[in-house]
């Protein structure tokens, strides 16, 4: 069996993105993009992103500082995190702070949030956006693949917003979580793994959200259809081509698109929104399956 079907494969960062390449925007280009948002809607606030120095979490750390928040990013890889803390830097101006942290220990993640807290006496928003998995049947599946992907998903997903939580009653602070998963009520050929991972997160995201509430802390999920950015280059070239084609629009999104998403549920946009999951897949949710490993013969029938 291939080694990539038996664990999440090392050239991938945390948020599933190859680090060979970019699929989607430039640096300069998340520096510059317009956003509807005004310029200081984040100022004074704290933010933690997980994967945070590729794809999606990339262009998160690149939103936020503009808008006038404090991001702190994390990850297993510090390269990655000094590429983009050194790219905010020197095209947006503002200062991210790294932390190298395995999402999967649970004494890592406390020790995450120890540090930010001495350091910045605060935390408002957690962004859950670390997450990897790779298209394979079911029936090939291998226990460590499985393993892989729900101990980083799912679990990593969990020790991130336990903590979260614990630091946020005990010191009597109001927090707010968002959490990137996928549409899963159509469920997810090719990729069960981190189709039951997703599943655990939203629901998980639901029955904290009403756990929580006399606490002050919201929690959402967020979960994006095909979009253009490095995950794409998980999938065979093919596959990738064909999600253009994965919704009613005939388009893909872009990480752009997920980080605009996050701010509204982290804004005051959201205040009184919890338990919800906001989709941003261009209609996906009612197109059909990606496919991402090959679409089967069984179902070649248009």
């Amino acid at each position: 069996m291939n080694q990539a079907h038996d664990q999440i494969p090392d050239e991938f960062g945390d948020d599933g993105a190859p680090e060979n390449g970019l699929f989607g925007f430039s640096l300069e280009q998340l520096a510059r993009n317009p956003t509807v948002y005004r310029s200081d809607l984040l100022a004074g606030r704290v933010f933690i992103v997980t994967g945070g120095g590729t794809g999606f979490g990339q262009a998160m750390t690149f939103l936020l500082s503009r808008l006038g928040a404090q991001v702190v990013i994390c990850s297993r890889r510090e390269e990655n995190l000094i590429h983009t803390a050194k790219a905010v830097k020197e095209l947006v101006g503002a200062d991210v702070y790294t932390r190298v942290c395995n999402i999967r220990e649970p004494e890592q993640v406390e020790a995450l949030f120890e540090d930010v807290w001495a350091r910045y006496g605060r935390v408002d928003t957690v962004v859950n956006n670390a997450g990897g998995q790779f298209p394979i049947p079911a029936l090939d599946m291998s226990r460590n693949g499985w393993k892989a992907v729900i101990d980083l998903n799912l679990n990593g997903t969990w020790w991130m917003m336990q903590t979260a939580g614990r630091h946020w009653r005990d010191k009597k602070m109001a927090g707010n979580i968002v959490n990137i998963v996928a549409y899963i009520e159509r469920g997810m050929p090719q990729v069960i793994h981190t189709c039951a991972a997703r599943a655990g997160v939203i629901y998980m995201s639901k029955s904290v959200a009403q756990e929580w509430a006399e606490l002050k802390i919201r929690v959402n999920c967020l979960a994006p259809g095909c979009m253009a950015s490095e995950g794409l280059k998980v999938y065979a070239p093919e596959a990738s081509a064909r999600m253009v084609n994965s919704n009613p629009m005939h388009k893909v999104g872009d990480a752009w698109d997920v980080a605009e998403g996050v701010v509204y549920l982290s804004a005051p946009s959201a205040k009184f929104i919890t338990g919800e999951m906001l989709v941003i897949d261009g209609g996906m949710q009612m197109w059909g399956n990606a496919w991402p490993g090959g679409v089967p013969d069984w179902f070649k029938v248009i």
